[in-house]
């Protein structure tokens, strides 16, 4: 079978491996050997192709199936009563070591599909639900005015769940017009073209002269927005960081928030019992939709192409798909 292999600083290949086999421990444990049809990317995939790691050299070749986590398919072989084999799930694999046409999971990183619902909606409950555990960590958002930095696919859940959550102004900063292009139609009130720190004036234009209540810094691993959302945020006023941060950040003016009497929220690693499935539901209901952010779709033998695109953000991309199913050459 198939799986993927960086094998140099932005250099990514398929190559030929054994199957998966269920071992006699994972067979008493819960275990199954999935089948992906389509993997969708993300920033997070980024560092392993681009040689840093929260601010660590990465060594070549990197691991073969890194990197990839987001993933929807089928169950081929089931040790788990819950999980029995030709179920529909998106299986989201240890540590993004993911990239193979087949692997073995856990079936408690498994999440359940709703019957209909097409695979390229239901494979983004992976990133909104770890949007959604973000959510959930803020205070009540009614009538609240947010800023969120960055507007690639991360912030652009954050604007639909936001909107939903009852957000009353939503502003969109990032320095891309191409990705502000569609923050309205995710749930932003307005959109602010310009690094987060440039956007203060227009930002408080927006909001009569005020500061926003929450700040979200959803800029991603390839640099930090946290100066910036020190000095956007009200006092008082509340920051929430999912960008993930290198192990050092180096000229993070840490003062300008206790200056402000902020309060500092951080958020990684969802739950698979609460809030990937209520990620799912919001989807199949028509909550929110994301659509919009499939722009890209390649067979998985241009994964060379589709990383290059995804990574260089051409084209207006933000979400990229990698189909398993289109006849995957090596």
């Amino acid at each position: 079978m198939l799986a993927a292999e960086i094998t140099d600083c932005r250099t990514i290949r398929l190559v030929h491996v054994p199957e998966p086999q269920l071992t006699a421990e994972q067979r008493d444990s819960g275990f199954v050997v999935f089948e992906a049809s389509l993997g969708c990317l993300c920033g997070s995939d980024l560092p392993f192709f681009d040689g840093d790691f929260e601010g660590h050299a990465i060594a070549y070749p990197q691991p073969v199936g890194m990197s990839l986590h987001e993933i929807i398919g089928h169950i081929v072989e089931s040790s788990s009563p819950q999980w029995p084999a030709g179920t529909r799930v998106v299986a989201v694999p240890e540590r993004q070591h993911g990239f193979f046409e087949r692997f073995v999971v856990s079936d408690r990183r498994l999440i359940a599909v709703p019957e209909g619902l097409p695979d390229e909606q239901a494979l983004m409950a992976q990133p909104f639900g770890t949007v959604l555990h973000a959510l959930r960590k803020l205070p009540n958002l009614i009538g609240m005015h947010v800023v969120v930095l960055g507007q690639g696919p991360i912030g652009q859940m954050f604007n639909a769940g936001l909107r939903n959550l009852g957000a009353q102004r939503i502003i969109g900063v990032d320095p891309l017009q191409s990705r502000l292009d569609c923050s309205k139609e995710m749930g932003a009130h307005a959109t602010v073209c310009a690094e987060g720190g440039d956007a203060a004036a227009e930002v408080e234009a927006l909001l009569d002269g005020g500061r926003p209540d929450i700040v979200i810094e959803a800029v991603g691993h390839r640099s930090q927005a946290l100066n910036a959302a020190f000095e956007l945020v009200k006092t008082n006023g509340t920051i929430l960081v999912f960008g993930v941060l290198p192990n050092q950040c180096d000229g993070v003016a840490l003062r300008g928030a206790m200056w402000k009497n902020a309060k500092i929220l951080t958020s990684i690693h969802p739950d698979f019992e609460r809030t990937f499935p209520l990620a799912m539901s919001w989807i199949d209901e028509g909550r929110v939709d994301f659509r919009r952010l499939l722009t890209h779709r390649f067979p998985v033998h241009e994964v060379q192409h589709a990383f290059d695109v995804f990574r260089d953000r051409q084209d207006g991309a933000q979400k990229v798909l990698l189909d398993f199913r289109a006849g995957p050459e090596a």
